[in-house]
């Protein structure tokens, strides 16, 4: 079943990022898709705030290609960004498997790069920008 999330603004995200959550329950590797610009990272730092990561530990894993963060309870949480990834197999040198296999929640930008080692359960996010400047989320 087709989800989706409309996040009309900025001031929208926390509440877009407490539903995401909610909806998506149960899902521990989120991968999300969009064109640059469209706000993945900024709403990964929304829902990273709403499981309780202190805002100034959150920042772009655009060159360190992950960030492990804790979440409010002490649980981890990694966010990944592939976009200089050239090849898929680059991201066996940072252990994924590992990540991907602790059961902790990861959160993938440009998972387009790294498509054929994603596992079958990895829920495909899609950010879309709309004409008004909304975003829309879509899934499942």
């Amino acid at each position: 079943m087709k989800q989706e999330i409309i996040i009309r603004d900025l001031s929208d995200l926390p509440r877009a990022a407490q539903a995401f959550l909610e909806a998506v329950r149960g899902h521990s590797l989120l991968a999300f898709y969009a064109p640059m610009g469209a706000g993945k990272t900024t709403f990964i730092t929304a829902v990273c705030k709403a499981l309780g990561v202190q805002e100034d530990a959150i920042s772009s894993p655009t060159f360190a290609i992950v960030n492990e963060y804790r979440g409010g309870g002490g649980q981890p949480l990694f966010h990944f960004d592939f976009y200089r990834m050239e090849r898929p197999e680059e991201a066996l040198d940072i252990g994924l498997y590992d990540y991907l296999d602790s059961g902790c929640m990861c959160l993938m930008e440009w998972p387009e790069n790294i498509e054929p080692l994603l596992p079958e359960e990895t829920l495909r996010i899609h950010i879309c920008v709309n004409p008004d400047g909304s975003r829309t989320l879509t899934w499942g």
